[in-house]
């Protein structure tokens, strides 16, 4: 018999369309042999899955079922592929929780921490396996003051949405007058900002997933970008952006970067695919944490299925592990 599986794609952020492009890489690579997938669409407007005859179904929200045809069909696991809120943030992992339904992401806590990168950089930054950048963090409803953000940090800084995905909403800021039209930009998408001091460094970036007692670590990318920093169009633009994988670094830095991502994944107490960006600062051998991101990129182009083909695994068999996992726990 074969799973039903719900692949859930959409969202409600800036990140829907990325979404949707990652959504398509999954379900091509998902064996249909095996998985019965139904695409199911989330806006706020509805949550509904287009049949082959073109026909939309609504997803009963009580039990996360789809009526077709008379036809009751309740799933044995949903692939997450919504980056961004609701599929990011915790949220659907709470409901998913709620209803007993195995889900591919990180749990409700680790996925809600993550999502806020002032939240996570606090507790990365105590648990004493790696270097983060000094910061502040800021909220729109609560006075801040300028004068005091520039004395306690060291321009540049980076000015960012602390909860927007896709690098929407950044700004890097050079001077002082640049600070308050940049923090305006970042309230624009998100009532939470994080600010914080520029590292100069080499990008590097590593994927890691489970299954079983087994922690796999894909090969590193280092970004290379032609802009200033990876910014949306810098993420999303082909030749923007050299992405190259594996990184040509040393193998010290190699098992530097592979043994603190597989430590924070551990004591994140991640699950499914996260993607652990760092920033090695050559000049002081430093290595420093950058973000942790719980549902990262499936697109043809993206870093994760570049890793994965860069270990000699397929997508197939890398989707599959990543639902057998969820669907063993």
């Amino acid at each position: 018999m074969k799973k039903n599986i719900a692949l859930v794609a959409g969202g409600y952020s800036g990140e829907y369309v990325i979404s949707v492009q990652s959504a398509v890489t999954i379900e091509n690579n998902l064996d249909s042999s095996k998985y019965a997938v139904y695409k199911v669409v989330v806006t706020r407007e509805g949550w509904t899955h287009t049949a082959a005859d073109g026909k939309t179904h609504e997803i009963d929200k009580n039990d996360f079922s789809l009526l077709i045809d008379g036809n009751k069909i309740k799933f044995d696991c949903v692939f997450i592929g919504i980056h961004g809120t609701p599929g990011e943030d915790g949220r659907l992992q709470g409901y998913f929780e709620m209803l007993g339904i195995p889900y591919t992401s990180c749990g409700m806590v680790t996925s809600a921490l993550t999502f806020n990168k002032s939240y996570c950089n606090k507790v990365v930054a105590a648990l004493n396996v790696v270097n983060v950048s000094k910061s502040a963090h800021i909220f729109s409803n609560q006075p801040y003051d300028v004068k005091d953000i520039l004395q306690q940090l060291r321009l540049p800084v980076f000015v960012k949405p602390a909860e927007g995905g896709s690098s929407i909403g950044m700004s890097k800021v050079k001077t002082a007058e640049e600070l308050q039209p940049a923090i305006d930009k970042a309230f624009r998408e998100d009532s939470q900002i994080l600010i914080e001091e520029f590292i100069k460094g080499r990008e590097l970036t590593i994927g890691l997933y489970r299954t079983g007692n087994d922690l796999h670590v894909l090969p590193i990318t280092e970004i290379v970008s032609t802009k200033e920093f990876f910014d949306y169009e810098a993420k999303y633009t082909p030749g923007v952006t050299n992405e190259i994988t594996p990184a040509p670094v040393p193998q010290g830095l190699k098992e530097r970067v592979e043994q603190t991502a597989s430590k924070l994944y551990y004591m994140l107490n991640c699950r499914g695919i996260v993607r652990i960006d760092f920033i090695y600062d050559e000049a002081n051998d430093k290595l420093y944490f950058l973000e942790a991101n719980t549902m990262p990129g499936q697109s043809e182009n993206s870093l994760v299925p570049q890793q994965v083909r860069a270990a000699g695994k397929t997508l197939q068999e890398f989707y599959g592990a990543l639902l057998e996992e969820a669907m063993a726990h």
